[in-house]
């Protein structure tokens, strides 16, 4: 199994990634996927991804989103806390990472993605080069083609997780 697919970090929510950890690395940036990385599919900020945002802000972390969706949701999930985006991506494909890299003045070693999908997000990040990091679902409500990936995740997402000494197996069924 190809570890294109594998993140560089897994972290169970975007709400406890340490990101100034990453700062103190040098890292001035990340790209965030929004739908269920950030809030729940076809969701605004709530009070957690404002408060989110406030911290990057005040930690001199610069961010963008990366989607596949449309430019009307992503501009305007965007609208509330000022970052860069790119919609249409294409994901997996790395060049729409690169093109947020390039409208946030960073390259692929200051910065890094965090996003809820390995076919998609994970592999897109990958194929850019940049620092991964793959985090649970928000919420199980998802469109048919996402649910239909997650079935064919979850072998590439358990190797990964044995391969990493970490949550067992069905911790993660529960959990996906």
């Amino acid at each position: 199994m190809g570890t294109f697919l594998f993140p560089d970090e897994y972290y169970e929510s975007t709400y406890i990634i340490p990101f100034e950890k990453y700062v103190k690395k040098g890292y001035k940036a990340v790209i965030f996927d929004i739908d269920n990385t950030l809030v729940p599919h076809n969701a605004m900020h709530d009070e957690r991804s404002k408060a989110l945002f406030e911290r990057l802000k005040a930690i001199g972390l610069k961010y963008a989103f990366v989607s596949n969706n449309n430019e009307f949701r992503v501009r305007e999930f965007n609208r509330e806390v000022r970052g860069e985006y790119v919609f249409k991506a294409g994901k997996p494909s790395g060049a729409g990472f690169n093109k947020a890299m390039i409208k946030l003045g960073t390259n692929k070693d200051n910065t890094f993605f965090v996003g809820d999908q390995l076919f998609t997000d994970i592999w897109g990040a990958n194929n850019a080069k940049l620092h991964s990091i793959l985090v649970n679902q928000i919420d199980k409500k998802e469109e048919i083609q996402i649910v239909l990936k997650r079935y064919l995740e979850k072998p590439v997402l358990k190797l990964y997780l044995r391969n990493h000494g970490m949550i067992s197996a069905e911790s993660l069924n529960r959990k996906r």
